[in-house]
């Protein structure tokens, strides 16, 4: 099984939030993630900049 990964691009560099995610949902204040070992988690104020499914990675930027 491919595994997801999740990381906030900021400033031209990337940094690691998340592991192993298997469920992303849009909400009106943010995204909603869950992972396997770690359940959900929300990030308001945030939203995807681009998708990698060659890499597995999801990249997000901070809208405020």
């Amino acid at each position: 099984m491919c595994q997801t990964s999740v990381v906030m691009e900021q400033g031209g560099s990337e940094e690691l939030l998340l592991e192993n995610v298997t469920a992303l949902e849009v909400i009106e204040s943010g995204l909603v993630i869950t992972t396997l070992f770690e359940g959900q988690k929300e990030f308001p104020g945030v939203a995807i900049s681009r998708i990698d499914f060659n890499d597995g990675k999801v990249f997000l930027y901070k809208t405020g």
